[in-house]
């Protein structure tokens, strides 16, 4: 079997969790068949690599998206399925099964009616993108979900689904990359506190993930506790001067090292420091369909605190292996605060917090291995070529 993987994110450009997915999933599937990755930018060894056309550069980001995509179906015609991941690539998957009568199976990240924020990014492109993504939704031969959360908000969003065309497939994580490591030698150059506790956020600066309300739940933080906010690649240029503004905010109010905000994207090492020596990590999504990085923190040993949105409740198990905190879109102030109350739950007692990270390693190994999903995705696969 011959597997086209189409998907805006490939390394080095690897900047979310659908990338992580991508990366993984490719790894795996590799020793059971043979795949062809398809990627947006500069040329890989690894990958089939494409640019903007020359008269699209400058356009709107859809329309270069678009331009990407074209690209993508001329040289996708010597596959036996194709598997797009986002919207990014979800035109390509679609329009190349039309071209060449090949099946197109697409996985759900997360869904362009529930990401509304994005039209302060797109403009007009997000109605395009909408389009794209409905419209491959509908046709597509298979749909993965990365969690039953996500399978829900498929069927309700695109109701001309049929139900036995969506699978679930969780995302993975690899608990080799991802484990303890309490040294503290490449944060520490960070500004990253080895004195006090701390709890760590890291995503990208984006309304999806919560951020403005982690900032405002900060404030609530017991005193002796510090944020580091490891962020950056906002959405808008508004985005990241409103998160500056409000750090600056907190810095003010709470003390100058009450808040440690570091905008680069850190190493994987640095990454397992990070979140191993914090108290807690925390995920404060508005709306997420499962959060690989609750997964990261898990498999290095450190208790999550997170919204109970999406697929978040399918990984984190309350009260084992961290603490879920309901959304409350009609009260924001109480969610922010109920997520400062966990926090200062789990600095308190740092035993529980402890034995939930214990837990949370021992739920990462043994349900969230990446060969296992490899393994399902395949079969998903050789459904639709015998149906």
């Amino acid at each position: 079997m011959r597997v086209g993987i189409m998907t805006k994110e490939w390394p080095p450009q690897v900047y979310g969790g659908a990338g992580v997915h991508v990366v993984n999933l490719v790894e795996n599937l590799r020793p059971l068949a043979d795949v062809v990755v398809q990627c947006f930018g500069p040329q890989r060894p690894d990958a089939l690599s494409y640019q903007v056309p020359t008269e699209l550069l400058g356009a709107n980001p859809v329309l270069e998206t678009l331009g990407i995509d074209l690209a993508m179906i001329q040289g996708s015609g010597e596959v036996d399925v194709v598997h797009s991941h986002t919207w990014y690539a979800n035109f390509a998957g679609h329009v190349a099964s039309l071209l060449y009568n090949i099946p197109h199976v697409m996985t759900a990240h997360s869904l362009e009616p529930l990401r509304p924020w994005k039209a302060e990014q797109l403009g007009g492109g997000y109605r395009v993108s909408s389009w794209v993504e409905a419209t491959a939704y509908d046709s597509a031969d298979a749909i993965i979900a990365v969690s039953e959360g996500m399978r829900a908000d498929v069927l309700t969003h695109y109701n001309r689904v049929d139900p036995d065309r969506v699978h679930v497939v969780y995302n993975g994580i690899n608990t080799d990359e991802y484990r303890p490591d309490t040294n503290t030698d490449l944060i520490e150059p960070l500004g990253v506190p080895t004195n006090r506790p701390y709890v760590a956020f890291l995503g990208r600066i984006t309304r999806q993930k919560g951020i403005q309300h982690l900032l405002a739940a900060t404030e609530f933080f017991n005193v002796d506790v510090v944020l580091v906010l490891c962020a950056s690649s906002p959405d808008t240029p508004e985005m990241g001067v409103e998160v500056a503004a409000a750090v600056a905010e907190l810095r003010a109010q709470r003390g100058t090292e009450s808040v440690v905000w570091i905008e680069q994207q850190l190493s994987r090492p640095a990454v397992r420091q990070l979140l191993t020596n914090a108290v807690t990590f925390i995920c404060p999504s508005i709306y997420e369909p499962q959060g690989i990085v609750n997964l990261e923190a898990m498999a290095c040993e450190t208790a999550v605190v997170a919204s109970a949105v999406g697929g978040i409740p399918e990984v984190v198990v309350d009260g084992e292996t961290g603490i879920l905190v309901e959304y409350q879109v009609e009260n924001e102030q109480q969610f922010q605060r109920s997520l400062a109350e966990a926090v200062n739950s789990l600095v308190a007692d740092p035993t529980r917090a402890t034995g939930m990270g214990i837990a949370g390693r021992a739920r990462a190994e043994a349900d969230f291995s990446w060969s296992a999903i490899a393994e399902q995705t395949l079969k998903v696969y050789q459904g639709v070529l015998q149906s």
